[in-house]
């Protein structure tokens, strides 16, 4: 199955609606090109149709916070050797792999935050998808995230030595401003700012994360501004109390992780429209990394995270799935584990996947273009054994991948294409 102007079908025992939340039951689904042209019904006489059998067809999925330039990032020996020690070919090259298993996995689109010292290496990559010269998830990419000065560096070097940062610092008003349009030029998708740092954290008196804000209530609300005034969106980093209000005060578009966050942020939150993105599985994967540090404050932060994003549940807050694959190795972790987690904290099966579906296309302002199966949406599908309705870890076993209208994945017992001659079900709906 390749993109071309000539359309084909793709048949499974079950097409999910993504928003209604059923099953379109022995339902065929015809893409024309890079686009979806029908969905249920038979298709027109003589198109070709792969039937997928027994499988559970859903929009390809999207991983709203990745960085696919680190390769695991949870000690900082493991972040200072990237950063220091390997050639910038050989950090693309690793990408390119990464960006391969997100797309074998299911994500067909990604939002990159941060290439974390490799300049503007993430914009070439998403050029590079676009053109056909690798292939990739369809990306959205932030470039060199934005931090204070000081604020994020390697530690632990001789004073008198310039030591590569993985950010891009800036100070001042003005100089915010200037960095925002800097990146905007180079191509960016999205501005990505640390709102919180890593010095000085400790907890506060109602068990929250806390740490001195790196910014200015100006200096954040004029990178919040200049990026809105130019049409791009914002996402901010933020784990610690004070820096998420500044970053909701500020009016960014999303919240990534969210360690901290009380009810009347959530409140803030969900008034303005700010999402979260809780990346889970690296709360996780660091928490586990460090266990044998007693006394460490990532005992406390699984706990404390977890009661973040409840709140912002019961709030209203939009819930948006990321992960924040490269901050574990892509070799170790399938990014669809982040949806079992978010079921386990409470989101039922069609929740967390339509945080990977409709919630992200209408994070990366691609509502109605992304994440759904429907008539003129992008021709992204996958595809799984099993109901991931009935049991989310199905979409852990995706064997089935077709990006923009090109098959990425094809289980080995789904039947050649065969013309459809003749009238059938036209796919009834069943409960989901």
């Amino acid at each position: 199955m390749t993109a071309g102007a000539d359309p084909l079908g793709v048949r499974a025992r079950r097409v999910l609606d993504i928003r209604s939340g059923r099953w379109l039951a022995d339902a065929v689904v015809v893409v024309a090109g890079d686009r979806i042209e029908q969905v249920g019904g038979e298709p027109p006489a003589g198109v070709p149709v792969f039937d997928l059998g027994d499988r559970s067809l859903l929009p390809g999925l999207i991983d709203t916070h990745t960085h696919v330039l680190l390769q695991g990032n949870r000690t900082q020996a493991e972040y200072a050797d990237q950063i220091l020690r390997e050639e910038p070919a050989h950090r693309v090259a690793r990408a390119v792999r990464a960006m391969g298993i997100g797309l074998e996995h299911g994500f067909t689109s990604m939002r990159d935050l941060g290439t974390e010292g490799a300049g503007y290496a993430d914009v070439a990559l998403r050029d590079a998808v676009a053109e056909g010269v690798i292939p990739g998830p369809r990306m959205f990419v932030a470039g060199p995230a934005i931090g204070a000065t000081g604020s994020y560096p390697l530690l632990g070097y001789r004073s008198d030595w310039a030591v590569p940062v993985g950010v891009a610092e800036c100070d001042g008003v003005e100089g915010c401003r200037r960095e925002v349009r800097r990146q905007i030029a180079r191509g960016v998708d999205w501005i990505k700012v640390y709102a919180t740092q890593g010095r000085g954290v400790h907890l506060t008196d109602d068990g929250y994360m806390e740490a001195p804000p790196p910014w200015t209530a100006a200096e954040l609300q004029t990178i919040v501004d200049e990026a809105h005034a130019q049409g791009v969106r914002v996402a901010a980093h933020a784990s610690a109390v004070t820096g998420t209000e500044m970053a909701v005060a500020a009016g960014v578009d999303s919240i990534e992780h969210g360690f901290a966050i009380r009810p009347s942020t959530a409140q803030r939150m969900a008034a303005r429209g700010i999402a979260l993105v809780p990346t889970l599985l690296v709360t996780r994967a660091i928490q586990r990394a460090r266990v044998a540090e007693r006394g460490s404050l990532w005992e406390r932060v699984p706990t404390m995270h977890h009661l973040s994003l409840r709140t912002c549940r019961n709030e209203g807050v939009p819930v948006v799935f990321g992960t924040d694959a490269g901050g574990f190795d892509w070799l170790e972790i399938n990014q669809a584990d982040e949806l079992g987690i978010l079921v386990e904290l409470g989101l039922s099966p069609l929740e967390a996947i339509r945080s990977a579906t409709l919630g992200a296309a209408a994070l990366l302002d691609r509502a109605g273009r992304l994440g759904e199966i429907a008539v003129g949406a992008a021709a992204d599908l996958v595809a799984c054994p099993g109901d991931p309705l009935r049991d989310i870890a199905a979409l852990t076993r995706v064997d089935t991948v077709v990006r923009a209208g090109a098959a990425v994945r094809m289980p080995p017992d789904a039947s050649r294409p065969q013309p459809a001659t003749t009238p059938g079900s036209g796919g009834s709906t069943v409960p989901g």
